[in-house]
Order: structure tokens, then C-alpha cells, then sequence
């Protein structure tokens, strides 16, 4: 047998995709290191790579009442806002990609330019509204406020995933007998599943890293972990940098756990419907 070569072109490939994985895991690392290091280690000439640990800068992260009111608000809006747009969204885009009307454009359009607009002229005319009717600095208004991103966040990426889908599956399910939302629910969301997960976590992220949006609608009693998590820096040359990369491994879990758990859950259901199809197949086949 001849050994196996790699061609010159193919291990291009192969070092440039270890540069870019590198260059996008290295800042993650690296912020990690930092959250354990102590103050004095940081901002030395020469990048420690061998140091003392501490758990002094999470500690102190997360024995702050506000960190944690901060954790408790961004989860609650932001859990309740992507549940909504999946709710909402997710119909709404298998209705546009299935059965386009001569106004499917035009939707499709007015979603993708919700996120063309700056998050100043979508906070103050909101701000104003939510002052009027008494629900400013509230977890409603937030939640209702993140709802409008993830709608039209996840609709405008999850059109394309149901347009993908094979017609020829969702026709033959027809003629088995299944409904509308039967198909919709049994076969164009589990062929669909890994292009929806990537929108939702998409929608996740976008709401959960949300700043300049919650600093306008929120003052005391809303403020979540992003606006904490910008307290905690102060002006000058005593910039408390563990606690910083503390805060920001704080916030970057979330996201993770969120996709994590996101994904295995709806595998796990997206299987399940799966082989419910299958099985009344085979019993009709036979």
C-alpha cells in the first residue's frame, strides 16, 4: 500500500483552519487565565504564564447582591424573550417559506430591517412608551422588548432552514393523512433541527449581550449582568482587570450552557418525532 499523503493544497487548508481555530480560542483562554490571577499579574510588561491561582476575583463576583440580581434578570428577559420568539417565529417562518403570498417579501424585508436599525431609535421610542404606562425598569418591559429582537431574528434565519426542507416529505406526509400542523411539527422541524438550534442560540446571544438597549430601559430595578458588569470598571489606572475577565467568563457561560442544553433537549425530541414518523411508515408499508 502506498503511504498516505496529504496534498499541498489540503494542508493549506488544514494550517489555516488550526489558525483561525487558535485566534478564536486564544482571547477565551486567555480571558479565563486573567479572571485567576491576581491584579499585580496582569498588568506586568511580560504575560505571566506561570502563576498563582486565586479565586479571589469570582469570589468577589459573585458575592455581589447585584451580580446576582443582574444574573437573575438577564436569564428571566432573556429566557422569556427567546421562548416567545420561538413561540411566535418559528410558525410564523414555516408560514412565509411554505406558502409564499406576494407579500412574503415585503415580510421578509421588514424583519431583516428591524436589525438594520440602530438599538437608539428602536430604545428611545420604547422608553417612552414603557414611562407612560408605568413599566419602565421592569422585567416586562424588557422581556417584550428582547421579544421583538428575537422574533424577527429568528424568522429572518429560520425562513431559509424551512425552505430547504424537501417538499416531496412534507407532501408524502399529506397524503398519509397528517394535517398542516402535524407536518409542520413532525417533519419540517426535526429536518430542519440544526439550522433552528443555530438561530435560536443566535437569538440568545444577541438578547443576552444586549447593552445599550437595557441601559435605556432600566435603572435600579431591571439592570442586567451586561450594565453590572460595566459598573464594575472604574476610571483611572486602577482598573480592577480580574475582576473584569471575572465578570467576563461570567457572562460567556451562560451562552455556552444555554446552547448546550438547547441542543441535547431538542435532538433528544426532534429524534423522538422522528421515529414516530417511521413507525406508522413501516406499519402502512407492510
Amino acid at each position: 500500500m502506498k503511504p498516505y499523503r496529504l496534498r499541498p493544497g489540503r494542508l493549506i487548508a488544514k494550517a489555516v483552519l488550526a489558525l483561525a481555530g487558535f485566534l478564536a480560542v486564544y482571547p477565551l483562554v486567555w480571558t479565563a487565565l486573567n479572571a485567576l490571577k491576581n491584579n499585580v499579574d496582569i498588568i506586568t510588561r511580560v504575560p505571566k504564564v506561570i502563576f498563582t491561582p486565586t479565586l479571589a476575583n469570582i469570589s468577589y463576583i459573585l458575592g455581589r447582591d447585584s451580580v446576582l440580581t443582574g444574573l437573575y434578570n438577564s436569564a428571566v428577559a432573556c429566557g422569556a424573550a427567546v421562548l416567545i420568539g420561538i413561540v411566535l417565529g418559528l410558525p410564523a417562518a414555516y408560514a412565509v417559506a411554505r406558502y409564499p403570498n406576494r407579500f412574503a417579501g415585503d415580510i421578509q424585508f421588514f424583519v431583516l430591517s428591524l436589525r438594520f436599525l440602530p438599538p437608539v431609535a428602536v430604545a428611545i421610542p420604547l422608553m417612552v412608551i414603557w414611562l407612560q404606562i408605568g413599566l419602565y425598569d421592569t422585567l416586562p418591559a424588557l422581556i417584550v422588548t428582547y421579544s421583538l429582537l428575537t422574533i424577527s431574528v429568528i424568522m429572518w434565519l429560520a425562513i431559509p432552514a424551512f425552505q430547504g426542507v424537501p417538499k416531496e416529505i412534507e407532501e408524502a406526509a399529506f397524503v398519509d393523512g397528517y394535517g398542516a400542523y402535524s407536518v409542520f411539527w413532525r417533519i419540517a422541524l426535526p429536518v430542519a433541527a440544526r439550522s433552528l438550534i443555530g438561530a435560536i442560540a443566535f437569538s440568545f446571544v444577541l438578547v443576552w449581550n444586549e447593552f445599550l438597549i437595557a441601559l435605556m430601559l432600566s435603572s435600579s430595578n431591571a439592570k442586567t449582568l451586561p450594565i453590572v458588569a460595566s459598573e464594575l470598571s472604574q476610571q483611572g489606572m486602577n482598573v480592577p482587570w480580574g475582576i473584569l475577565n471575572a465578570s467576563v467568563v461570567l457572562l460567556s457561560l451562560p451562552p455556552l450552557l444555554f446552547l448546550g442544553v438547547l441542543s441535547g433537549f431538542l435532538n433528544s425530541v426532534f429524534r423522538q418525532k422522528k421515529v414516530e414518523v417511521r413507525i406508522p411508515d413501516a406499519g402502512t408499508g407492510a
